[in-house]
């Protein structure tokens, strides 16, 4: 099935819950006007902590997941107010959650949202491999992750759109998971050398110049 994810940004006159109204309400047009197999939204609905290990962006954003069979544009998302880029992309997911709460719902825990390019001068076959076949794994061996959504992007669907190469989603169990460094890395006596050996590897395929991250929650409006 055909994965179209939609970035849409909030404004700074806007509340956190106006946002996620706005948000919601749009979703909730898409969903009921086109019914997707499947449509989900991860958005950021609080701002993030001041001091924090991880570099959170400040900005509001959502991110939309549609799945669909049609790979045509959804004009509902690309007129929404912040619109900022649309894109087909291919979706792996690692590890997943097993699911026990409804759609409409908000997913328990907390998400790490994360948009990157590759690094400049590095192949895209090169990227990928690193990111697959090395991030991934390191990823899922240090952080308690709960659910790692990994999607490499395919093309842009809007001729503006940031030239991003991935967009990830890691849900974490509660958000002292991701927020509590010594949840998040290991306990004092690894939690330094963990956090030199995920700069290292990233900065081997990230062009970190390019990568956003967010403290964002996630809700699955209609499932496969």
């Amino acid at each position: 099935m055909n994965k179209e994810i939609y970035m849409v940004e909030g404004n700074t006159k806007e509340t956190y819950e106006a946002f996620r109204q706005r948000i919601a309400a749009i979703v909730s047009v898409v969903h009921n006007e086109l019914q997707p197999g499947a449509i989900k939204y991860t958005i950021t609905e609080s701002a993030p902590p001041r001091l924090s290990v991880i570099p959170f962006c400040k900005k509001k954003i959502a991110v939309i997941s549609i799945y669909k069979s049609i790979r045509m544009p959804v004009q509902q998302l690309l007129n929404a107010d912040g619109f900022r880029g649309a894109y087909h992309a291919e979706e792996a997911v690692p590890v997943a959650y097993d699911r026990h709460w409804k759609d409409g719902a908000v997913t328990p825990g907390v998400c790490l949202l994360t948009l990157f390019s590759k690094k400049k001068g590095l192949s895209y076959d090169l990227f990928i491999h690193r990111w697959h076949n090395g991030h991934t794994p390191l990823s899922l061996r240090i952080h308690p992750l709960w659910n790692y959504v990994r999607n490499e992007v395919k093309e842009s669907i809007t001729p503006n759109a940031p030239a991003f190469n991935g967009i990830v989603e890691e849900q974490l169990r509660t958000p002292a998971d991701l927020l509590n460094p010594f949840r998040f890395f290991g306990n004092p006596f690894i939690i330094i050398p963990r956090m030199i050996t995920v700069y290292a590897d990233t900065s081997s395929f990230i062009d970190y110049s390019t990568m956003e991250t967010y403290l964002a929650v996630e809700y699955h409006v209609r499932s496969v």
